[in-house]
């Protein structure tokens, strides 16, 4: 996310890092251009908007999260979700992960499909509007965290590494209510370099 604290307008909307039509069947491209032109643009329209004279305007996008409540933080932290979650789909992505973050999600889960069978289950399960996250605990240790509307786990100490976006606008151009259709669907676009990268970063 660029910032710039200059000027009025601080975040700016980050390009997606692939053509609109490059996730097609599994994400379409009318399905992208609302999610990223409109919905995640939004967020960012009015975060810039709400943050002049409080006490957040100047702060990085992570301390905004961590610092502020309500209207800031549900704008911020969506802002940083999006991003967060456009940044790990590709159109030509390595399917599992390799290494040590391999070793750490059998290590938790017994194996990779057991994994996505229980982080698959954690997005049917969430009741209404949210996220649910593959995250590092201060631990080490990986876990989900399911967060509700624009909820990010950063508040609670987690390190995310990866983020399924289950609000309706994520989903319901392509596959109308059947969630579990489009969870399903998208871990044939998930990018496990990506994973692997924000696993390995300190």
């Amino acid at each position: 996310m660029t910032t710039d604290t200059a000027t009025k307008t601080r975040f700016t909307l980050k390009p997606l890092p692939y053509d609109y039509t490059a996730l097609a069947p599994e994400i379409s491209e009318e399905t992208l251009r609302y999610h990223h032109d409109k919905h995640a643009a939004g967020y960012v329209a009015k975060l810039n908007e709400l943050l002049p004279d409080t006490p957040y305007e100047s702060l990085p996008l992570e301390d905004i999260i961590l610092k502020s409540d309500g209207v800031i933080y549900n704008n911020a932290a969506q802002v940083w979700n999006h991003d967060f979650y456009f940044g790990a789909l590709s159109p030509n992505p390595q399917s599992e992960p390799k290494g040590a973050l391999k070793k750490a999600i059998e290590s938790k889960f017994g194996s990779f499909d057991e994994f996505k069978k229980k982080f698959s289950a954690e997005t049917t399960a969430l009741f209404g509007s949210g996220y649910v996250w593959l995250v590092e605990e201060r631990s080490g240790e990986l876990s989900l965290f399911s967060g509700r509307n624009a909820d990010n786990p950063l508040r609670y100490g987690y390190r995310p590494l990866l983020c399924v976006d289950v609000w309706e606008h994520a989903y319901y151009i392509d596959y109308r209510n059947a969630r579990a259709d489009a969870v399903a669907a998208i871990w044939n676009c998930i990018d496990w370099r990506v994973v692997e990268k924000r696993y390995e970063k300190e």
